[in-house]
């Protein structure tokens, strides 16, 4: 999820209570509400879910607080013409728990050892999202010969962003992590997640709405929503990753800056949303100047990434009102990828 790290700029109220856009969700969705190839992978377990067949691989990662579910809506169509490949991180949904640090180095080091395990070797088409694009960044900088192009949707940027704004979402990770790990001391505890009270300044915003965009999710099937909930309600794993992953993204960030490289001219496409906070009628004006600054330096962050490619574009997903581009707008996900994948010789 990506909403926590945009919430402390622009307000967290103004986000917790966002209404779902209303995108059509996949006729089937059940393949995510069991486990598909479980794997060994660098001192753990993952949980693949590959589909299709062809060359260039798509693979897919996920942001913080989400996995394989996340590609719901954008995997089975990507299936049609190559192989599509999602997967759950260590300790949330049917992938075992990893050893720590939970850095993105780390994660990108299990990810290229499970896409081994399971016989699935590159060349890759990396796709991620918000927190996923650290971790296929790192994969890209470690394993350059295996990566055939790159599609980041709403990628995190810390390790080029301003210090201040760098500084902030630090101190906010500390908030978010304290919190989860509230949520997590609850499942332990056996506890009710309603037990654990939501942030004073967002009323919605309880323990089961911090994953994905919030659970249940009118865009999954019935199935699927329990299948998450009980999950959150249960998995005492699904926090211990969730924080890991926290407390160590200010050392994975200072890692990107060392281990960047540039992709050559390998096709690298940046999806950045049209709007990150949501807003109406009430919306008062000084908070709208406040989120068409931050949407604006959102923006800029995220194009200081287009120097890692000589084939790089960032594209505006203008109808995306959060963070989820792949939910919002999957036709357009859908297309970028495809434009990458001819781009790197896909077929």
């Amino acid at each position: 999820m990506r909403r926590p790290l945009a919430a402390m700029l622009v307000g967290i109220g103004a986000l917790g209570g966002a209404a779902f856009a209303q995108a059509p969700a996949h006729s089937d969705d059940s393949m995510y509400t069991r486990p598909g190839l479980v794997v060994p992978a660098a001192g753990t377990r993952l949980n693949l879910y590959c589909i299709g067949s062809g060359s260039p691989t798509v693979v897919f990662e996920s942001g913080h607080q989400d996995w394989a579910p996340a590609w719901s809506t954008i995997q089975p169509e990507v299936a049609r013409w190559t192989r599509a490949c999602s997967y759950d991180r260590p300790g949330s949904g049917y992938s075992a728990p990893g050893p720590l640090p939970r850095s993105s180095a780390r994660i990108a080091a299990e990810l290229h050892a499970a896409l081994h395990a399971a016989g699935i070797a590159g060349p890759y088409i990396l796709v991620g999202h918000a927190f996923g694009g650290y971790n296929v960044r790192a994969f890209a900088y470690r394993y350059l010969d295996e990566v055939a192009g790159m599609v980041l949707l709403d990628t995190d940027t810390g390790d080029v962003e301003p210090a201040d704004i760098q500084r902030a979402h630090h101190d906010y990770f500390i908030v978010q992590a304290r919190e989860l790990r509230a949520c997590g001391d609850a499942v332990a505890h056996g506890r009710p997640l309603a037990s654990v009270p939501p942030p004073a300044n967002a009323p919605t915003y309880t323990c089961e709405r911090r994953f994905f965009r919030g659970l249940p999710d009118p865009i999954w099937s019935a199935a699927l929503n329990a299948s998450l909930l009980d999950m959150v309600r249960t998995h005492v794993s699904v926090y211990d990753e969730v924080v890991g992953e926290l407390e160590a993204m200010p050392d994975g960030e200072l890692d990107l800056q060392q281990h960047r490289r540039s992709l050559g001219a390998r096709p690298l496409r940046i999806l950045t949303s049209g709007r990150l906070a949501a807003e109406n009628d009430q919306t008062p004006p000084e908070a709208h100047l406040r989120h068409l600054q931050f949407d604006d330096q959102a923006a800029h962050n995220q194009a200081r990434l287009l120097d890692l490619s000589s084939d790089a574009r960032q594209i505006f997903a203008r109808r995306t009102t959060d963070a989820y581009i792949q939910f919002d707008q999957p036709d357009l996900v859908i297309a970028t990828i495809r434009d990458v994948f001819d781009r790197a010789g896909g077929g």
